[in-house]
């Protein structure tokens, strides 16, 4: 159902079912679709709530319908991912599309989120089908193993997948060893065995620092 035209579009050949995807992501359509807008990041009223809360609304629209459409968003690169009944943790604003077979919602995520001005809660994925992130740059896929914890910067960070512990600690970010960090520092680790996915650009946001 998903796939990519180049490494920054996304196709979606339908045959009468739906996908969901961020609002205004669509540039192109062809046969005979139909068009809902969705409000808040998850599943029924819950979804709506948290998002409103923390004032990070997501609008997203389902299409619907027979033909193909294509989907971008400001030229970021697109990554697919195959969810066999798991579960993933992704940035809203890193969420492009899901098909029908996948549920969307949201989960608190604590200190991260409110450090970065993104809110306290992080989107979650799961069920049987294919996600759409989005990276400002090709996306990387780093292993977490019970022998090797992996450390993230905050910035950097796209989505996570697997039985992975999630935890803050304060200390020095990456960017910190250069001199351009500010306030107190903190880094994202990940334990467990599971799926980091990291962007090489950092966001536009506070990030690290509180």
């Amino acid at each position: 159902m998903f796939r990519l035209q180049g490494s920054k579009v996304l196709a979606v050949d339908m045959t009468g079912d739906a996908v969901k995807a961020k609002n205004g992501s669509m540039v192109a359509y062809d046969g005979q679709m139909s068009f809902k807008k969705l409000t808040g990041g998850g599943e029924g009223l819950r979804g709506m709530v948290t998002r409103r809360l923390t004032g990070e609304q997501m609008t997203v629209m389902e299409v619907k319908g027979h033909g193909t459409c294509w989907f971008a968003d400001r030229a970021s690169e697109i990554n697919l991912v195959a969810l066999q009944g798991d579960k993933l943790y992704v940035e809203s604003s890193n969420l492009l599309a899901t098909d029908a077979g996948l549920r969307t919602g949201t989960t608190f995520t604590g200190l991260r989120g409110a450090s970065q001005g993104n809110g306290l809660f992080t989107t979650t994925v799961e069920g049987h089908g294919q996600a759409a992130l989005l990276s400002d740059g090709p996306a990387v896929v780093l292993r977490v193993s019970p022998q090797y914890p992996l450390i993230v910067d905050p910035g950097a960070y796209i989505a996570h997948q697997g039985s992975v512990r999630q935890s803050f600690q304060s200390g020095v970010t990456f960017r910190t060893f250069l001199g351009e960090g500010g306030g107190e520092a903190f880094q994202i680790r990940f334990e467990g065995d599971g799926l980091v996915y990291v962007q090489p650009s950092e966001r536009n946001t506070i990030a690290g620092d509180l």
